[in-house]
């Protein structure tokens, strides 16, 4: 009998559509003898909806119409079994529940990849694909990720986090930027991913802008030095936190100081991108996402720096709790050779299977290995105890139901 996996993506965040093109690549990647596939559209509100078109990347471009030939679900669990259910429920006639063994989240960003799509499935008991809601949450704040990281020997560029309160300030907070960290500065949100709100700033102006960007998308900021002469680096992990390989290195080619949300999915979205850039599968999902970026694979590395870069990988993944396949980012100053971690990205574009592949890992297996490691979570989890039986509410006594009075 096949294992029925609900592909889910979409969701309540700025990288919502990134999320459906990395979803329907996974989905057009899976081992179909293996598993039956249930493509989960979750639209920015994140309503979960499924049908015969949700898994056709073409049907996304008039989405309006796509939900009204589609079937809005919620998911329960009932005695065991796990169903995404019609919803509005009707009494007599309408569409029956569908039940399904596991959910594979490739979702991208807050509201989903940061801990809260994961905790909803853990409330729910679902088995699920990828971190945890711990290692989901950590990942995803950038500032907390470098904390944790230097305390296990990961080098890592000082940082400093600003808050909302200190953006009403905003004369004290450039000042005090300038005074801690000086030009150039690179601001980000720090919780997302995919560039978004990113930039580098070389003066006060600059700065300025940089700051009014970030903080559209994010309650909290974090600013680092930039580094002038910068070479990304980049390699996928896949395991658990006791077990894990890394992939083939990557350097992604961009066109600005950092690698933009442009470079990663507008500049390339039609074509093939760089070496070994090109996606498998049909429906018009070929060559994008982060599939599509300008790349060279492998990269230019000596044997020791790619070993130091595969290893630092492996125990940045271990440290933050991490499972499933993640990526993550390095940062080469080109002046000084000195390598820094710059971010993790606990669900990746496109899954990072075009990482796999050079290793010898294709993409239908490397969702394969994806899906056992949930299910051995599961049962890990399963041998751990919850709850144990106690006495303590048959002899409590609050006072009366109204409560005592002082």
């Amino acid at each position: 009998m096949k294992t029925r996996v609900a592909m889910m993506f979409g969701g309540k965040t700025v990288e919502h559509e990134v999320s459906v093109i990395s979803g329907i690549q996974a989905c057009m990647a899976m081992d179909t003898d293996k598993y039956e596939v249930i493509p989960v559209y979750m639209t920015k509100d994140n309503d979960m909806y499924i049908g015969p078109d949700t898994g056709d990347i073409r049907s996304y471009r008039d989405i309006p119409a796509l939900l009204k030939r589609s079937q809005r679900v919620i998911m329960i669990s009932d005695g065991g079994k796990f169903l995404l259910t019609p919803y509005p429920m009707k009494k007599w006639g309408g569409a029956k529940p569908v039940e399904f063994d596991v959910a594979f989240p490739v979702v991208h960003g807050t509201n989903v990849e940061d801990g809260a799509l994961q905790g909803y499935l853990k409330t729910v008991g679902v088995p699920f694909v990828g971190p945890d809601v711990t290692a989901a949450a950590v990942s995803m704040d950038k500032f907390v990720t470098k904390a944790i990281l230097k305390e296990h020997g990961v080098p890592v560029l000082a940082a400093k986090v600003y808050t909302l309160a200190d953006y009403a300030a905003m004369d004290g907070m450039i000042s005090d930027i300038e005074e801690s960290i000086g030009y150039p500065v690179i601001i980000k949100p720090v919780n997302l991913g995919s560039s978004v709100g990113i930039s580098v700033a070389k003066t006060r102006v600059e700065l300025i802008n940089s700051l009014d960007d970030a903080f559209r998308y994010a309650s909290r900021v974090l600013a680092e030095h930039a580094i002038a002469n910068l070479r990304e680096i980049n390699c996928a992990v896949l395991g658990d936190e006791n077990e894990a390989v890394a992939s083939e290195c990557e350097e992604p080619l961009h066109t600005k100081d950092i690698l933009s949300y442009e470079d990663k999915y507008v500049n390339n979205a039609g074509g093939k991108g760089g070496k070994n850039g090109g996606a498998k599968g049909g429906n018009g999902a070929k060559g994008a996402g982060m599939a599509s970026v300008a790349r060279k694979i492998p990269a230019e590395l000596s044997p020791k720096n790619r070993e130091l870069v595969r290893e630092l990988a492996v125990r940045s993944f271990k440290a933050l709790g991490c499972n499933g396949v993640s990526r993550i980012d390095f940062m080469i100053d080109k002046d000084s050779g000195r390598l820094y971690f710059n971010e993790i990205n606990p669900i990746p574009g496109s899954l990072s299977f075009y990482l796999w592949e050079p290793v010898g890992v294709p993409y239908t297996e490397l969702l394969d290995r994806m899906i056992q490691l949930s299910f051995k979570r599961q049962r890990t989890e399963e041998s751990l105890t919850f709850s144990f039986d106690t006495n303590i509410l048959a002899n409590a006594n609050l006072g009366g139901a109204k409560g005592s009075k002082r």
